[in-house]
């Protein structure tokens, strides 16, 4: 049985082994990621509004970012969530059914200065939040 330095059995182990170095692709292939995450994998999950906050930008930055609490559907689990655009806040209440997409910051972190954030809201009760900020559509009555 050969085992010389280029043997392809032998290259092929090796490759193998070296691979499982590469944190990106342990990570993937043990679905590490998919575990940690509130949204299970999804693009975007459905949640219900529990509370409205504001949230302190960090520095050097000086604001209060306006989020939403919010308790996932299917897992029940509670996420923070920001509401982008201006005076978007103003369009959720308690109990509406929101819509949340990742923020998309660095390895699915959170994004810019808000801290611990990781979740932007996109729709509220079906419909997109960016129309109704930008007053095309009425916030449906339930």
């Amino acid at each position: 049985m050969g085992m010389g330095m280029y043997a392809v059995r032998k290259l092929k182990r090796d490759r193998q082994k070296f691979r499982w170095r590469d944190r990106h692709y342990s990570r993937r292939v043990l679905r590490l990621n998919v575990k940690a995450d509130p949204l299970e994998g999804a693009p975007r999950g459905r949640g219900i509004v529990l509370e409205k906050v504001g949230i302190e930008a960090k520095q050097p930055n000086s604001a209060i970012r306006k989020c939403v609490k919010i308790q996932i559907v299917k897992n029940g689990k509670q996420v923070t969530s920001f509401c982008p655009g201006n005076h978007a806040i103003s369009f959720i209440d308690e109990h509406d059914e929101v819509t949340i997409e990742k923020i998309g910051g660095r390895m699915g972190r959170s994004m810019g200065d808000i801290p611990g954030v990781r979740f932007k809201v996109v729709a509220v009760n079906n419909v997109p939040l960016e129309e109704m900020v930008r007053g095309r559509r009425e916030k449906p009555v339930r």
